[in-house]
Formats: C-alpha cells, sequence, structure tokens
C-alpha cells in the first residue's frame, strides 16, 4: 500500500514549480490515510486547488480510507553572496532594480510585495531610493513617522499587511537630500540594519535606477536572494538594463528574472492594443542572457491612478486583468527564490575561544 501511494504522489507535478510535490509523514491505518504536502511559495488561493489534485490521485488506492490531506506554505531562508550574513527577522531578500528610470520599478516593486502577501506571506518593502522616495505615497502612508521603541531601532509602518521603511518617512517631503554616495549608504544600511523586521519571508527592496553606490552597497554588503530587473521592450531601455543585469551578474547576486514593464497599451475608450514602446524586447533580452522572463505587464491608466491614491492596483482592484498579472509574477519570483540554495548558517553551531 504504501508503494503504491508512494509512486501515485510522485506523479503528481506542481503545475506551478513543474516538479513533483513535496509530501511526507505519510500515514496509513484502517480507516484513513494522511500526509503533509509542503510547498515553496506563498499559496493561499492554491491550498484547496492542491488538496483536491491529491486527493482526485490518491482516491482509487485509498479503499475506502478517509483522506487527510494537509497541505501548507513553507517559506524557508537561502543563501545569499559569500561572506554577508542574513538580517535578523528577514529570511529573503529580493531587489527590484532598473538600468534607467522612469520604467515603472517602484510600480512593479510595491504590486508584488502586495501580491506575495496576498497569497499569505510575511513581507516587508524597503525603500532604498534616498534621492527621491515614493512608497510612502503608493503605499498611502506618506507623512506617518515610524516609532522608535529604544531610541536606536525603528518599527516599520505597516501598510496592507506589509512592513514599510523609507527615508521619506524622516525626512520633509519638500527636503532635498543633498548627499554625496558614502553618506547615502550608509543611510541604506541604517534603514536596512536598524529597523525591527518581523518575521519577514521576503523584503522587497526598491532600487533607485542605475548601477551606482546604492547598487553596490547593496550587492556587497547586504544579503540578497536574487535580483529582477525592470525594463521596458524599447532599445534605449533595454541598454541600461543589461547593464543593471551584468553589474548584479559580477557581484554574484543571482538573477531572478526579467520583468517587462508598459509592454502593451489598451485603449481605455476604445480597447485598441499598441505596443507603443516595441514588442519583444523583453524577451530577446531575456533569451540572450539565460534568464527568465517573468512576465509582461500592461501600460494603463489604473496603475498610476491606484499608485498615486495609495492603494496600488492588486488590493485597489484585485479581480482586475492587471492585477492577476502581478499575482502571477509574484509567483514566479517566488518560485525562483525557492530554487535558490538553501541557507544552512543557522544550523551550524558557534564557535567561542575563550582564555581561561
Amino acid at each position: 500500500m504504501t508503494s503504491q501511494l508512494d509512486a501515485l504522489l510522485a506523479a503528481q507535478i506542481d503545475p506551478i514549480t513543474q516538479k513533483p510535490f513535496r509530501c511526507k509523514n505519510l500515514q496509513i491505518d484502517d480507516a484513513r490515510i494522511s500526509l503533509d504536502v509542503t510547498l515553496p511559495y506563498p499559496a493561499k488561493s492554491r491550498l484547496d486547488t492542491v488538496r483536491a489534485q491529491l486527493a482526485e490521485a490518491l482516491a482509487p488506492a485509498a479503499a475506502g480510507r478517509a483522506l487527510d490531506i494537509r497541505v501548507a506554505s513553507q517559506i524557508i531562508s537561502h543563501a545569499a553572496q559569500r561572506g554577508v550574513p542574513l538580517i535578523a527577522g528577514v529570511k529573503n531578500i529580493i531587489a527590484v532594480a532598473s538600468g534607467k528610470g522612469g520604467v515603472g520599478k517602484s510600480t512593479t516593486a510595491v504590486n508584488l510585495a502586495l501580491a506575495l502577501a496576498g497569497e499569505g506571506a510575511r513581507v516587508g518593502l524597503l525603500d532604498a531610493d534616498i534621492y527621491g522616495p515614493s512608497q510612502p505615497l503608493m503605499m498611502g502612508v506618506a507623512g506617518q513617522r515610524p516609532e522608535s521603541p529604544d531610541g536606536k531601532h525603528i518599527t516599520p509602518i505597516v501598510s496592507h499587511g506589509v512592513q514599510v521603511m523609507s527615508i521619506g518617512f524622516l525626512v520633509d517631503t519638500d527636503q532635498a537630500m543633498v548627499w554625496r554616495g558614502p553618506m547615502v549608504s550608509q543611510a541604506l544600511q541604517q534603514l536596512l540594519n536598524d529597523t525591527q523586521w518581523d518575521n519577514l519571508d521576503y523584503l522587497v527592496i526598491d532600487l533607485p535606477p542605475g548601477t551606482g553606490d546604492i547598487q553596490l552597497t547593496l550587492a556587497q554588503k547586504v544579503p540578497v536572494t536574487g535580483a529582477v530587473i525592470v525594463t521596458t521592450p524599447q532599445d534605449i531601455a533595454l541598454l541600461d538594463a543589461r547593464k543593471g543585469l551584468k553589474m548584479f551578474e559580477k557581484v554574484g547576486v543571482p538573477i531572478l528574472g526579467l520583468v517587462e514593464n508598459m509592454a502593451i497599451h489598451i485603449c481605455s475608450n476604445c480597447g485598441h492594443a499598441e505596443p507603443i514602446f516595441g514588442a519583444g524586447g523583453g524577451e530577446r533580452m531575456a533569451a540572450e542572457y539565460g534568464v527568465e522572463l517573468l512576465g509582461s505587464l500592461p501600460l494603463d491608466i489604473g496603475i498610476r491612478t491606484a499608485t498615486d491614491e495609495g492603494r496600488p492596483t492588486v488590493v485597489s482592484a484585485p479581480d482586475s486583468a492587471v492585477a492577476a498579472s502581478y499575482r502571477e509574477l509574484a509567483q514566479r519570483v517566488a518560485v525562483k527564490v525557492g530554487e535558490q540554495a538553501q541557507d544552512f548558517s543557522s544550523k551550524f553551531p558557534k564557535i567561542v575561544i575563550q582564555r581561561n
């Protein structure tokens, strides 16, 4: 019986990962069959679907026994750059980057974070754009100030179920940050390390555009699980996106994939679809560098108005086609994170040498 069930379970492929489900604790008695199924990505909306799929597969061999199939997500910590320790309270860091500004990187980052949270993950969002912070406005918490329980650490502001931190909470909105590179890099490290992140599965970092000091600081001193590169289909944006991709490759940060934003515009009056920034650029770049095209997102006025109002598309229009695109993107990102090497540093004993 056990071998028959094992064979049936091994034949069941998760359509999200394209791999067999992770099943354990298989127990059989005269009345029931029970097992645990672990998904390596957040999947609150899919738990019943997975349970039904496995129940249907096992039913012929159950011989009248009740089926108790427990399905849950388990997000684990994954390894980052060699020699960079993980941050307390954060399992995985996802850097969202672009080679140039104006490609919708921040909008992609905020909707990615919200989509991951919507599937049951514990998510944080760090606005690393010191010169032009936008996440307080996008998350609807502009003007709020975080608290410091001990005068040394900062408690992130929670909005739409996501823990948010930004330099925009700490300075006036009309204050220009006239800082040189070292000061900016230090500010980023303080925001990251002095914030009391509360047991995050994912911390999404919205990077400023380009390949400057902040990007290098992130790559060298922050334990990044992987980077997502955002671009538009036009050639000039792709040129800069290549620079960002190569920078992360040089410093050993895995590229989770590429997001093609503003891929197509659909007229809100007549419904006519037109690729005003060109077509197929993201797909060609992904093929050229051997990375995955995680998604192609539309140019839609609703995306802009929703973020300006502090309620991004994933929470303001959850049933829309655009929100579905962001959820699919988040799912693919989570799967790519799950494929990274696991971090075992917490398993090793700490050796302390003392002089007596």
